[in-house]
């Protein structure tokens, strides 16, 4: 028996799939969490076999999870999935120790079948996710633009984060400006969540 933990921030993704896996023979889904700490605090209670990760929920996000479950040498394997597979974020997916990375829009059959090669210690990355990888765009950013990127999606105020980094406010606004005009993105919030989908940050 193949003993799951599920982790995902939308109660009715997590239930739904949590049911599915549940008809399965040879699955049991022993734990559910809604945040990325919860995740980490479930997996060292329960220490599931495999944990099945949504990469977007709060307060850090599954790969912060995956990494924090692989420091603790728990013998759970974690599985990704997510909306938004970038091929930068599949990479430090990789680093992470991450042996899964899918989307979203597995059809639970499949899923069953990829948790079970996982459990029997393959690692199974979503062959489009793979050949995209193939094909990543380098970042047009500077890595001070990326730092305050980072900050900003952490979710600090401009005062919060020219403190944080040393900087002045209006250099921050600078840095931020540039950065949201080469990623043309009205705000800078939306240019640190594309900055995080591409896997710059």
């Amino acid at each position: 028996m193949i003993k799951l933990l599920i982790a995902d921030d939308e109660t009715l993704i997590r239930e739904a799939l949590a049911s599915l896996l549940d008809l399965e023979d040879d699955i049991a889904v022993i734990a559910q969490g809604s945040s990325s700490t919860e995740a980490v605090a479930l997996a060292e209670r329960h220490t599931p076999d495999i944990a099945v990760l949504d990469l977007e929920m709060p307060p850090q996000d599954g790969l912060w999870a995956a990494d924090q479950i692989r420091r603790r040498k728990l013998d759970t394997r974690v599985m990704l999935v997510t909306r938004h597979a970038r091929p930068g974020i599949l990479r430090r997916a990789l680093a992470a120790g991450v042996q899964g990375f899918v989307p979203k829009t597995t059809p639970a059959e499949r899923l069953a079948q990829i948790i079970r090669d996982i459990g029997s210690g393959s690692r199974y990355i979503d062959p489009e996710i793979a050949a995209s990888a193939l094909t990543e765009n380098e970042s047009p950013l500077t890595d001070r633009e990326l730092d305050l990127l980072r900050a900003t999606r952490g979710g600090g105020t401009i005062d919060e984060i020219a403190a944080e980094l040393h900087l002045a406010p209006g250099t921050v606004r600078n840095y931020l400006s540039t950065a949201m005009r080469k990623l043309g993105k009205r705000t800078r919030h939306a240019a640190a969540q594309h900055a995080w989908e591409q896997g710059w940050i």
